[in-house]
């Protein structure tokens, strides 16, 4: 009886080449997955991006406020030091002219700017408070943008290890974001 003899140098390619199919599907994959952990950076460091933003304007407005409370605090003591002026002066003057009144103005200015100093310090603390905050959500953004380039350079070199690389950057950046968000 003859044996059967099959091709295996057909067969031999078609394995090959299966293999190869495969490999470069599993590549594809790798990129895909990239791709995707990339553009959720980008999501991410937009988001932080904004909040920063946020957080630096709202840092100028009440420094802003703080800046007018003392120009009002400034005001308040001038007219104070006026009034105490001109009770000093009032006092020497023959016939008794009404000195209460500007020491009433006096103590009524100096009762006020204490309300005032009080509001300007708030205000000086909360913008302190914003541009802490910005700071942080800065650094959420700084390490997101590094993290997205370290991806795209796995990318090119087709080196993994940077990606992985790049998703513990977005991790530290998440930490970040979270602590400004939180703060």
């Amino acid at each position: 009886m003859e044996e059967m003899e099959v091709p295996t140098e057909h067969l031999q390619e078609k394995i090959h080449e299966e293999a190869e199919e495969k490999m470069r599907e599993a590549k594809e994959r790798w990129t895909l997955y990239v791709a995707l952990s990339t553009a959720f950076m980008a999501v991410l460091a937009a988001i932080a991006g904004l909040l920063s933003g946020h957080h630096v304007n709202e840092a100028l407005i009440e420094q802003i406020k703080s800046s007018d409370q003392w120009n009002f605090y400034q005001s308040k003591s001038i007219k104070s030091e006026i009034a105490g002026s001109t009770a000093r002066i009032l006092q020497f003057l023959p016939g008794k002219p009404p000195v209460e009144e500007n020491k009433d103005a006096v103590a009524r200015y100096e009762k006020e700017k204490e309300a005032i100093r009080q509001k300007a310090e708030e205000d000086e603390k909360n913008s302190e408070k914003h541009l802490n905050i910005h700071v942080t959500l800065s650094k959420a953004v700084t390490i997101f943008q590094i993290a997205i380039a370290v991806s795209a350079i796995s990318i090119l070199t087709r080196k993994k290890g940077l990606w992985y690389g790049g998703l513990m950057l977005t991790i530290a950046g998440i930490v970040f974001l979270f602590m400004g968000i939180f703060a």
